[in-house]
């Protein structure tokens, strides 16, 4: 039974039979929520039609530092390997996660300690599109030996006017791997922006 977050809790990261969890899939998936038909809808770019890309910015000593750190759709994978975005979804149509993106935390190399997955909408401003016109937006942690999901956070709050959000963060705690649900929506208009607010 996977474990439902509320924003801004903590859940360490083990399989649920209490061992450690080394491989494991980030899905993240949303919905268009259904907006006025017409013609200022057609005009200005109904949600139906919103592309939302997810990415992962990979930290040492919690910071953003090196753009070579960036796993997005653009640069699929890491160059430790073990960090993989498993494809873009131009659409979000489709039941279940729209991406994914896999971590083998045992393969990270030790400098880097935290992983922060965001979700920004694809020329937000040029569109006049906004996470309002999202629902359904979720972050969930998976054993990716299993497929079992193992916690999962819907990010339920009003974020009208908000252009990225920040869904969760992977990170090292002493010796041990945990998951933070921040579910925080921004106003950065793309992973430039948002890469100075890790910086």
């Amino acid at each position: 039974m996977a474990v439902s977050l509320q924003k801004g809790q903590k859940i360490s990261l083990k399989k649920s039979n209490g061992k450690k969890l080394s491989r494991l899939m980030v899905g993240l998936g949303w919905d268009a929520a259904e907006q006025k038909s017409g013609f200022f809808g057609r005009i200005f770019g109904g949600a139906d039609n919103i592309d939302c890309d997810a990415s992962v910015f990979i930290c040492q000593g919690g910071r953003f530092v090196d753009k070579d750190d960036l796993v997005y759709f653009g640069n699929l994978e890491h160059r430790s390997h073990a960090v993989k975005h498993m494809g873009d979804n131009l659409t979000g149509e489709g039941e279940g996660d729209d991406e994914e993106i896999f971590v083998n935390l045992d393969e990270l190399p030790s400098r880097y300690d935290k992983l922060i997955f965001v979700v920004n909408i694809y020329k937000a401003v040029e569109r006049k599109q906004h996470f309002g016109m999202i629902k359904n937006a979720f972050i969930r942690i998976i054993d990716d030996e299993t497929r079992e999901e193992l916690c999962r956070f819907n990010l339920s709050e009003d974020y009208t006017d908000m252009l990225s959000m920040i869904a969760g963060e992977v990170y090292r705690y002493k010796d041990e791997w945990k998951f933070n649900a921040v579910g925080s929506g921004t106003t950065d208009t793309g992973l430039s922006t948002l890469a100075q607010r890790f910086a």
